[in-house]
């Protein structure tokens, strides 16, 4: 059992099933057996870029990166003036150490809180990275700026853009491998260990499904935190 089979295991028993078999069937799928009737196959859902130095996942960067913005932006404070605002940061590598770069995000930030006039502008710049304040949000929320995606030059779209083409590729190519086998078990699932959002939080979950529509075969997709096997969404 590898390491993402493993967090899907964990994950199905604090879910309460009773009898979780791995490969019931040999070394062909499915990857895991719930309760004699539902077959899952489980895959890691990253991205890679490839230089000189060879392959090297994005959420490497990507998702530290998303994280240390957003609990910036938390940082921020409550909206004023009742107003919260939809911030984008697009970012290629090598990126500036978080170290130098944070003061100048959030002097940007500062800046722009303490603005008489406001509107769409570019807060704040560094090394491989760009912070636009990009839009007022319909209602406010719990902080003054929230997260509206990010831009990675090397995968070419935001998080989400990339989190539903990655689990677009995943489930058609896992749909190829078990065809020959779908006929063994009424229900299939797919396991998707996120490397990429990370399982999201409640607020991404939301514009997640607002935004993203993926056709697939499968009964159910499900999106498990590496970090956190009890923490998951499905789509």
């Amino acid at each position: 059992m590898d390491a993402s089979e493993k967090i899907a295991h964990d994950y199905f028993v604090h879910r309460g099933f009773k009898s979780i078999v791995y490969e019931p069937d040999g070394n062909i799928p499915p990857d895991l057996l719930l309760d004699s009737s539902t077959a899952v196959e489980v895959r890691r859902l990253n991205q890679n870029y490839f230089d000189a130095a060879g392959a090297q996942g994005l959420e490497q960067v990507a998702i530290p990166l998303w994280r240390k913005v957003k609990a910036l932006f938390t940082s921020m404070g409550p909206p004023i003036s009742g107003e919260s605002w939809f911030v984008h940061f697009r970012y290629g590598r090598p990126v500036e150490p978080w170290k130098s770069l944070e003061p100048k995000l959030r002097a940007g930030l500062t800046s722009f809180m303490a603005s008489p006039t406001k509107g769409r502008t570019v807060v704040a710049t560094g090394q491989g990275f760009e912070l636009e304040v990009f839009c007022r949000t319909s209602n406010p929320h719990a902080s003054m700026f929230v997260m509206a995606g990010c831009s990675d030059e090397e995968s070419g779209g935001w998080v989400l853009a990339e989190m539903e083409t990655n689990i677009r590729y995943c489930a058609s190519e896992k749909a190829r491998k078990i065809a020959k086998v779908r006929p063994n078990y009424s229900t299939w699932w797919l396991a998707l260990v996120d490397h990429i959002g990370y399982a999201l939080d409640d607020f991404d979950q939301e514009m997640f499904r607002e935004q993203v529509s993926i056709q697939h075969s499968w009964d159910k997709i499900i999106l498990i935190d590496p970090r956190d096997h009890t923490r998951a969404f499905e789509i």
